[in-house]
This record gives structure tokens, C-alpha cells and sequence, in this order.
């Protein structure tokens, strides 16, 4: 890979980091702190706003192409993993304002290994 790749890699991923760490103390800060008592209201403005800009880095600066879906079987998949990432994001939201961010990360961390216990 050549120089300039890599640095576009770390800058991404920093970028990436970074991010998450923002939207993870906003959110808590929004819920515990400032008194927010909509979780659901806070993650239905995350889902809009990645809709949103997914849409326009597939659309216009063309980062990926534009997929389609194939068939009812695709769609009921790709809906199924939807509600449930929905679920979980609104889960770590809901948490936020009764767990320390510490905990919730804690708990967070621990993923990959229940995916590889029931994959």
C-alpha cells in the first residue's frame, strides 16, 4: 500500500475513533447531565443524519457504488439486521443516563466475543 493510503487509512480510522467517543459523551452529557429524557427521539436523529449522509457519499461523492436490493429474502435480512441494530443503539442510549460511560463501554467491549459464541 502506498504512503499516501495508509495515512488516508489512519486519518479514517482516527477520524472514525474520534467520532465515536464525541457522539458516545454528547449523548451521555445530553441524557444524564442536561436532564434529555428522549433516547429514542436522540437515536432517531442519529439513524437520519447517517441515512442521510450514507445517501450522499454513495450519491454524490461516490464512495461505493449504489447496491440494490435482490430479492424478499435480501430485504427480510437486511431488515432484520436493521431493527436489531436499531434495538441495540437505542438500548446504549437508554443505559446512558442510569450507567456510567466506563460501564457502558465495558459492556460494549465484550461483543465480539458473544458474536463468536453464537455465530
Amino acid at each position: 500500500m502506498k504512503t499516501s493510503g495508509k495515512l488516508f487509512t489512519i486519518g479514517l480510522i482516527t477520524f472514525w475513533y474520534s467520532s465515536n467517543i464525541g457522539v458516545l459523551l454528547l449523548n451521555k452529557y445530553l441524557l444524564s447531565n442536561y436532564g434529555f429524557k428522549y433516547p429514542i427521539f436522540l437515536t432517531m436523529c442519529h439513524m437520519t443524519a447517517c441515512s442521510l449522509l450514507s445517501y450522499i457519499a454513495i450519491t454524490w461523492l461516490k464512495i461505493v457504488p449504489m447496491q440494490t436490493i435482490r430479492s424478499r429474502v435480501q430485504f427480510a435480512k437486511i431488515a432484520a439486521l436493521s431493527a436489531i441494530f436499531c434495538t441495540s443503539v437505542v438500548s446504549g442510549n437508554v443505559s446512558l443516563r442510569y450507567l456510567p460511560v466506563s460501564f457502558n463501554q465495558a459492556v460494549g467491549a465484550t461483543t465480539p466475543f458473544f458474536t463468536a459464541v453464537f455465530a
